[in-house]
């Protein structure tokens, strides 16, 4: 498939394709006239790549997040000591950003679970839904328990 095909099933800019090529993120093929040309692979690729980078991290990790992912499904994982250190650090910050997201991501769904609009929790479409305990768990902090 054309990189125009690529852009319109990920939602990412065809530039951001490119740009993710020239990053080593991703590597296409080129067909005789030399046009990129990509496998549904390639897709999942670039659709789990602009996942990473809207989550906050840099490039330079996720190509070596990549590269570790193909070299443990390969069963032989290992990294050098640089690597190792690169990692350990980013760690500690992906952790804090998940942490701000779910505090951020509760406090939403705490304070539409106690307006008018707790219905809109259960239509979102494509994202998580909270359960009916944790719906239940919000409106009692908000009104407290039901005797």
């Amino acid at each position: 498939m054309k990189i125009g095909e690529v852009a319109r099933r990920t939602g990412v800019a065809t530039r951001l394709v490119r740009y993710y090529e020239q990053q080593g993120l991703l590597t296409a093929e080129r067909a005789a006239n030399g046009y990129r040309t990509y496998t549904d692979a390639d897709v999942e690729r670039v659709a789990r790549v602009a996942g990473m980078v809207r989550a906050g991290i840099p490039t330079r990790l996720i190509k070596v997040l990549l590269d570790m992912e193909e070299t443990a499904a390969q069963d032989r994982p290992t990294c050098t000591r640089t690597v190792a250190d690169m990692l350990a650090s980013e760690l500690g910050g992906i952790e804090d950003r998940i942490a701000c997201l779910t505090r951020s991501r509760d406090t939403i769904r705490d304070f539409l679970v106690r307006t008018e609009h707790a219905a809109m929790l259960s239509e979102t479409v494509g994202h998580s839904t909270p359960s009916s305990t944790s719906i239940a768990r919000a409106k009692n902090r908000s009104t407290g328990p039901s005797a």
